[in-house]
């Protein structure tokens, strides 16, 4: 039921609603825990054994209803989500939020080289057959990119011929405008005026590149670039789900650079809150859709209320109290299009 009207009260407010440009649905199974290693042990220690289970659909109905609805209590209204190898339960994926009503991409994964765990690989043929089989016109793509120092290594030794990490997505037609990479943590100016060139965003995901101890992006690099980029929370390198989160870790990694004298200034938090919707919007190009109050988009939004009974802060100073304080016990109400999506209805 689509809401005409809608007024908040004394001491509640509305936000846009977040954007959350990399996250991977799979692994919330294990969001929280298992960051004592580097990226690529880690990688093949946790992450791809447990991947490898969602070829069972019981398993994944599980596990995926239970992030759509964490993301959405979270404030989460739009989402780029990776899923595994498996069609059949990337498709079911995509039926869970749309039962739920989140805004999302969804990703189905393709990988035909894993020798470390070659239960959870492809043939290329396969992974061609069954991509095909997902979607009928390709509509984004979303990877990783520079992610960690070992991984450049890796992915040098394994093409050579490529100057650097970003002309080998270029020059396979990868990087457009209607592609998201992930991290960025490495990249020379010449690959950001790469990206630029081509349209292509970037998602800041701060907590896993400090919590696996990967690297650190250096936004206000990106920005100056005229690189379009917003924020992940990177599910489960990035041990919480909320946005919130990636605000806060995002004027940390700021604020570490800024100390360090990298850079003269640090983000403001209203740039760090930007780049959590608009910015986000901005990425996944459907800033005409969403990401702000703009008259003509569609409503996306979270009404906040500050004075909740179990808040996490006690004096209230509307909007920027929440986004350094205040969690899903602050977000009462959630809107997807102008639709409620929380509180959940009994149908779902």
């Amino acid at each position: 039921e689509f809401l005409p009207y809608i007024q908040s009260k004394p001491l509640e407010f509305f936000m846009p609603g977040m954007v959350d440009t990399h996250i991977h649905a799979p692994q919330y199974s294990f969001a929280g825990t298992r960051v004592d290693l580097p990226l690529l042990q880690w990688l093949t220690t946790y992450t791809f054994p447990t991947e490898a289970k969602y070829n069972d659909s019981d398993f994944a109905e599980e596990v995926y209803t239970r992030v759509v609805r964490r993301t959405l209590k979270n404030g989460t209204t739009t989402a780029c989500y990776f899923a595994t190898i498996y069609t059949d339960t990337s498709l079911l994926l995509a039926e869970i939020i749309d039962k739920f009503g989140q805004r999302a991409f969804v990703g189905k994964v393709c990988m035909d080289m894993n020798d470390s765990v070659p239960q959870y690989k492809e043939t290329t043929e396969d992974s061609v057959q069954e991509t095909e089989r997902f979607v009928k016109e390709l509509l984004e793509k979303k990877s990783h990119i520079s992610e960690n120092e070992e991984e450049l290594k890796l992915v040098a030794n394994m093409f050579p011929a490529y100057q650097n990490y970003t002309e080998l997505y270029d020059k396979n037609k990868l990087l457009t405008s209607k592609t998201v990479m992930a991290h960025a943590c490495y990249l020379s100016e010449e690959e950001l005026k790469l990206f630029s060139l081509r349209g292509a965003a970037i998602s800041h995901c701060p907590n896993s590149n400090f919590s696996l101890r990967s690297g650190v992006l250096n936004v206000q690099k990106v920005l100056k670039n005229n690189v379009k980029l917003g924020l992940g929370t990177d599910v489960a390198g990035g041990y919480s789900a909320s946005m919130l989160d990636a605000i806060r870790k995002t004027m940390i990694v700021s604020n570490s650079l800024q100390i360090n004298k990298v850079n003269e200034t640090g983000l403001t938090l209203e740039e760090a809150f930007q780049l959590a919707t608009l910015g986000g919007s901005q990425a996944l190009g459907l800033d005409d859709i969403t990401g702000n109050f703009e008259v003509g988009k569609e409503f996306d939004a979270l009404l906040i209320n500050t004075k909740a009974s179990d808040s996490p802060f006690d004096f209230a100073n509307l909007c920027f109290d929440h986004v350094i304080s205040g969690d899903d016990r602050n977000i009462s109400e959630v809107y997807v299009a102008g639709r409620q999506v929380v509180p959940f209805s009994s149908s779902v």
